[in-house]
């Protein structure tokens, strides 16, 4: 797997992220990431490209709609996607991004995410054992669909202003 650029975040973004996944173990949480590219006029060098960073300015939470195997699967239907990203245009963001946790699992994408997965978007997992948090990674898939490029996350103490 690849490196992929950066993706940044407050510690009370990250700390939400956390919180959704203890609050429904031992379902899957998911929800939407709302920033943008290039915050600040960031960028990163990937492969010799360089590449705007990705700032999460803030989320939308959403509901689990897999009633079959929600401890191991998330869905989303259409019109949860349509109100994420008018929540983000509201904020004059989009959405950048979708976030889910792995209950008593680690923090990595599989194959059935891989599948369900789209190019662009950052996919932030966190791990939630016991039904506690633990580790939190952010991938992006690649433009072929074949694999998933690891994110770094950066942690910022404070919120950049919007």
């Amino acid at each position: 797997m690849a490196t992929a650029p950066t993706l940044k975040m407050t510690a009370e973004i990250a700390q939400q992220i956390r919180q959704h996944g203890a609050e429904t173990y031992p379902h899957e949480c998911c929800g939407a990431l709302l920033g943008r590219d290039g915050a600040d006029g960031d960028v990163a060098t990937a492969g010799g490209v360089q590449l705007p960073l990705r700032e999460v300015k803030g989320l939308y939470p959403l509901t689990n709609r897999r009633e079959d195997s929600p401890h191991n699967r998330f869905s989303v239907t259409a019109e949860d996607v349509r109100d994420a990203e008018k929540a983000a245009r509201e904020k004059k963001l989009e959405v950048v991004g979708w976030y889910h946790s792995h209950p008593d699992h680690p923090a990595r994408p599989s194959e059935y995410d891989r599948e369900h997965a789209w190019p662009w978007y950052s996919y932030v997992i966190v791990s939630v054992a016991n039904g506690k948090p633990a580790e939190m990674t952010s991938w992006r898939l690649s433009d072929d669909r074949s694999e998933y490029a690891c994110e770094e996350i950066a942690i910022r103490d404070r919120a950049a202003k919007l």
